[in-house]
């Protein structure tokens, strides 16, 4: 899917399924963006039990960002005592200079339509730390809301919310 750009075509913004011969650009992206790493095997795994809900953003050829999702059976956090089968949005990043124009929340479009039409996802949720108000706000946007804190979830002890958004 083709995004217009902030100021030309030339900045038009492509979001499409990752490619498998990308993931280490991924990688990239995510240890300059976010103290969150994962290995090599993380990012393959998730790509492959769920191609449709890895997407990359890309301007002039040059990947940007992305949103790796997988899908997972397990209790609601909007619905307390429900199964639902939910889209786990695990992590987004774009890189900083191309920030503030919109494309997480192309990213963030994307990926929860993949999760409800392709995947038949009922619920999306993700963590997010309770101190990245740039994020919070943009998933408040989307529709998601607080469902819980997890205290200390991240490895420096700071607390997530877990946001959902019923699909």
């Amino acid at each position: 899917m083709v995004r217009p750009g902030a100021e030309s075509d030339s900045e038009a913004v492509i979001i499409r399924p990752v490619r498998e011969e990308e993931l280490l650009n991924i990688m990239a992206i995510n240890r300059v963006c976010l103290p969150e790493n994962y290995s090599y095997s993380f990012f393959y795994s998730t790509f492959k039990g769920n191609p449709e809900s890895f997407l990359v953003a890309e301007v002039d050829s040059r990947i940007v960002g992305y949103v790796m999702c997988r899908i997972e059976w397990g209790g609601s956090k909007i619905d307390t005592l429900r199964l639902r089968k939910l889209g786990h949005i695990v992590s987004i990043a774009v890189l900083p200079e191309y920030r503030g124009r919109g494309i997480g929340k192309a990213l963030m479009q994307e990926a929860l339509n993949a999760l409800k039409n392709v995947y038949g996802c009922d619920e999306a949720y993700l963590e997010v730390r309770v101190t990245n108000t740039t994020a919070i706000n943009l998933y408040y946007s989307l529709g998601f809301k607080v469902a819980k804190v997890a205290k200390n979830y991240y490895i420096d002890g700071e607390d997530a919310y877990v946001m959902a958004l019923k699909l």
